[in-house]
């Protein structure tokens, strides 16, 4: 593409006209074919999230998240509570439309309406809900929202370079690597190196379409993918 000069040769970027400061999000039930996301509640939601993540066999889960993990239902309860009251961060439950139960949480986060700029963050999904359609729809749910009604231009997921699960499903979902932060965070008494990935509105008609291919029934055979979405979306 032909570099954009300004009156003094100096290179610029793309002129925006019109471009406006977009809608912050609200607090919206977003419905899919596995799974609902549905405003954090505590009362609501709470006790079936503290069941499902009861089900662990350790507390990996809570190794690279700021929180956790929990001794008891009231520290979690209380947990809830603070992200369902939070007001920098809208949280959401992640609930399985077969049992009408939550078996995880999400959010969207450091929220920039002025340059439409979001996070999705604070992903804590119980191990009755990882590596099913339900996981996967989700994130999908939330770029959705973000993308075709809200009208933002970046989508980011920012993780501990350590965790390489979180990097992984990133790259799976679709977001593209972007570079390390050093010594970004200090968390749970470490040092946390930021990786950060991002989708934009230029990559999402891509990773949208595949998104919808790959969580058609037509993808699965008793419970298993035929296509990944990796190969979806570079097909």
């Amino acid at each position: 593409m032909t570099q954009l000069l300004n009156e003094y040769e100096q290179p610029v970027g793309i002129p925006m006209p019109g471009w406006k400061p977009r809608p912050r999000p609200e607090r919206v039930t977003l419905e899919g074919r596995y799974c609902s996301l549905q405003p954090l509640d505590a009362a609501r939601h709470a006790g079936s999230l503290w069941a499902a993540h009861e089900t662990a066999e350790d507390d990996r889960l809570w190794t690279y998240l700021t929180a956790g993990p929990f001794n008891n239902t009231s520290e979690f309860h209380a947990y809830v509570h603070r992200n369902a009251t939070s007001v920098d961060a809208i949280h959401f439950a992640v609930v399985d439309r077969a049992t009408h139960q939550a078996l995880g949480t999400l959010s969207l986060m450091r929220i920039d309406p002025a340059n439409g700029v979001i996070e999705v963050g604070h992903v804590a999904f119980s191990g009755l809900m990882q590596r099913t359609p339900s996981a996967t729809e989700a994130q999908f749910l939330l770029m959705r929202y973000v993308f075709d009604e809200l009208k933002y231009r970046r989508y980011e997921w920012k993780c501990d370079h350590l965790n390489v699960t979180s990097q992984t499903a990133a790259r799976r979902l679709g977001f593209q690597y972007e570079g390390l932060f050093r010594q970004a965070v200090v968390y749970k008494g470490r040092s946390r190196d930021t990786a950060w990935f991002a989708i934009t509105d230029a990559d999402w008609p891509t990773v949208g379409r595949a998104f919808d291919k790959w969580l058609s029934p037509e993808n699965f055979r008793n419970g298993q993918q035929l296509r990944s979405l990796t190969q979806i979306r570079t097909e």
